[in-house]
């Protein structure tokens, strides 16, 4: 009798034993085809858009105007316009959430009800559709800032309370913002508690703490996050459709006060606008394949830096 109940359960826990292992492998299994899945699509996307678009893509495109109504010739204006919104924005947005990060990392009570209601209003900043920005910008940037600006120094004549790089590139930095403070303060945290008490028992300040310790120690991620949101925001329409993008201009921008071409907005005119979409088919293709190589050229920058700084802290 003793025989046969060891029997048994050595035969329950072996059946046991398979059924987690086979509940393992289909979980392993499930989870390898969705990330299968995620890259075929990834380079589905990138297939077609390389392959639809190589034809067009050359020097000539990417240095030379749009012409006959922007049926042929290239998308420099809106290269350039890219750039200039991509610096504006960075500008504007990196050095103030890196500030906030630090303030809600390092400053802030772990109860303090204010970094609380900052955190907050910064998940829900992350989750506002963009067009709600551009909304935004149209209203407070153009409408009041530079409508305000112009009735106190330019006697009402119409030069900052219309669309413009400058009032495109704060709504672009007040979309990106969520994401730079998230990835900052992610960042931040990763910096060990004992580092910035041994700083503190040898005598240094909380701010000597911080500059010589945790920003060294946090750089890399630092660095990544805010390239990764800036790449983002370099990609996106809808904030600059009521702030700054323009269909088409002769020129290129002299000042932030001018409007400006942007490859994102010329993807949208090309592909919504234009008087024959069939024909400037190939110019949407070859232009996505401009600020899809624009996109990743910033991830690439991105993983660069952060490698090299690792390097040196080895």
């Amino acid at each position: 009798m003793e025989t046969t109940t060891i029997e048994e359960k050595s035969t329950f826990f072996s059946s046991k034993n398979k059924a987690s292992e086979l509940k393992g492998k289909l979980i392993v299994g499930s989870t390898l085809a969705a990330v299968i899945l995620i890259i075929s699509v990834l380079f589905l996307i990138i297939g077609i858009i390389v392959y639809n678009g190589w034809d067009m893509f050359s020097w000539e495109f990417i240095s030379s105007f749009p012409t006959d109504g922007m049926t042929k010739g290239g998308i420099f204006p809106a290269i350039i316009g890219t750039f200039i919104l991509v610096i504006v924005m960075s500008l504007a947005a990196v050095p103030f959430g890196t500030i906030t990060a630090l303030y809600l990392t390092e400053y802030a009570k772990e109860n303090s009800k204010f970094a609380a209601a900052v955190r907050f209003s910064v998940r829900t900043l992350a989750v506002v559709p963009s067009i709600i920005f551009g909304l935004f910008g149209l209203g407070f940037f153009i409408q009041f800032i530079g409508t305000g600006v112009d009735k106190t120094f330019n006697g009402g004549e119409l030069h900052w309370g219309q669309p413009n790089i400058l009032w495109a590139s704060l709504t672009m930095a007040l979309l990106t913002l969520p994401v730079i403070i998230v990835s900052v303060e992610e960042a931040l945290k990763t910096v060990p508690r004992e580092l910035r008490e041994a700083s503190l028992a040898l005598g240094a300040t909380k701010w000597q703490t911080i500059r010589k310790v945790v920003l060294p120690e946090s750089i890399s991620g630092i660095m990544t996050g805010t390239i990764l949101a800036v790449s983002r925001g370099a990609g996106e329409v809808a904030p600059i459709l009521f702030t700054g993008a323009a269909y088409y201009l002769a020129t290129l921008p002299r000042s932030v006060s001018d409007q400006f071409m942007n490859l994102g907005y010329h993807i949208y005119i090309m592909s919504t606008q234009s008087s024959d979409v069939e024909k400037t088919m190939p110019i949407q293709f070859a232009t996505t394949l401009v600020l899809l190589m624009l996109t990743v050229s910033l991830n690439i920058v991105a993983v660069i830096i952060r490698s090299r700084i690792r390097r040196k802290k080895a």
